[in-house]
């Protein structure tokens, strides 16, 4: 049963990263308002693909919920009910969440592909929490993690709602990225503590210190890279999607982003090259420098090439990754330092 609930928890981890990866395209096609209600999309659970779906239609059964778009703004449907051959706005009441009323078919369905995304990556972990049940009587954190990972998806539905309900507030989207970052660090910390079989490293305290305070740095370039790209998305909305230049206009959390980049350079570097040196077994540091490099190539790019195609998500994807490996490491260092106290 710990074999196939440290298997499961694999899966829910690699969806994870899959909306991480949805949510980085979204934003890199604006397509955040793609689906402006929520949990579902226009009222519909599948959402329209063209603009007469939402379009007033005579004597046409409606049922509670549909939204419509009339003069520039969305109209919900109070309950169910047929329309006569005119509008009669006492069955609509306007959405107020918000003001947003625009239908882009593209947007809505990159939107709905990144929520449908968000529900399968609950299924297993739906699925490893009923089997942490049976694993009770010997693993009881493997439940009570698991029943945290349940509360994070939910949690993090909800600031989903928040996110859409604002219209893209950028605190909002910040905090909804951390919470991803967060769900990744539980369902990591469960794949590892399921482990049978654990590496011959050795435990080195500058390199454990160094490793945690690499990751942090890396959760700060998250942060910051997040703030940096909601200026490059308001500068879309200003002149046209990249018809600006972004070295002339860059802001200064760009510039301490960049700066910052040096550092997480460097205290990786050192990273490696005391794994290697010392052979003390962090074999997956290797997989942090190459995560650097590919974050290095994608950053160049942005801003030499006036950010191409797909680079966005990439470099948000890889930074992700990175930072989850680095949590995995400082899981590994500290079993070592538990192992030898015990001792």
């Amino acid at each position: 049963m710990k074999k196939r609930f440290r298997k499961t928890a694999k899966v829910a981890l690699v969806l994870v990263y899959l909306v991480i990866a949805a949510g980085a395209i979204v934003r890199m096609t604006g397509s955040g308002m793609g689906c402006p209600d929520w949990p579902k999309c226009f009222g519909y659970y599948i959402p329209p693909t063209d603009v007469e779906d939402l379009q007033f239609k005579p004597n046409h059964q409606y049922e509670k919920g549909i939204v419509i778009i009339v003069n520039e703004e969305l109209q919900v449907a109070k309950t169910d009910f047929v329309s006569g051959d005119n509008l009669d706005l006492t069955n609509w009441e306007t959405y107020t969440a918000h003001d947003y009323a625009i239908f882009n078919p593209v947007h809505t369905w990159v939107e709905y592909i990144n929520r449908l995304l968000g529900a399968l990556s609950g299924l297993p972990i739906l699925l490893f929490t009923i089997m942490a049940i049976w694993l009770w009587k010997d693993r009881k954190r493997f439940l009570i993690l698991s029943l945290l990972t349940v509360f994070g998806m939910g949690f993090q539905a909800w600031l989903g709602k928040t996110v859409v309900d604002s219209n893209l507030a950028p605190y909002k989207i910040t905090t909804h990225m951390v919470m991803a970052l967060v769900i990744v660090a539980i369902i990591l910390y469960l794949i590892f503590i399921a482990k049978s079989q654990f590496k011959n490293q050795k435990f080195n305290l500058p390199f454990r210190n160094i490793i945690i305070i690499a990751t942090l740095l890396t959760l700060v370039q998250i942060i910051l890279g997040t703030q940096v790209r909601q200026f490059v998305d308001v500068q879309n909305k200003l002149s046209g999607y990249l018809n600006w230049d972004f070295s002339e206009l860059a802001p200064i959390n760009f510039y301490v982003h960049r700066s910052l980049s040096i550092a997480v350079l460097l205290l990786n570097g050192w990273l490696f090259w005391t794994n290697r040196t010392m052979h003390l077994g962090y074999n997956k540091i290797n997989l942090v420098m190459l995560c650097i490099g590919l974050e290095i190539v994608t950053g160049i790019a942005m801003y030499y090439f006036n950010f191409p195609f797909s680079t966005q998500p990439i470099h948000l994807l890889i930074a992700a990754i990175l930072i989850g490996i680095q949590f995995y490491i400082i899981l590994e260092s500290s079993r070592i330092k538990t192992t030898l106290n015990a001792t």
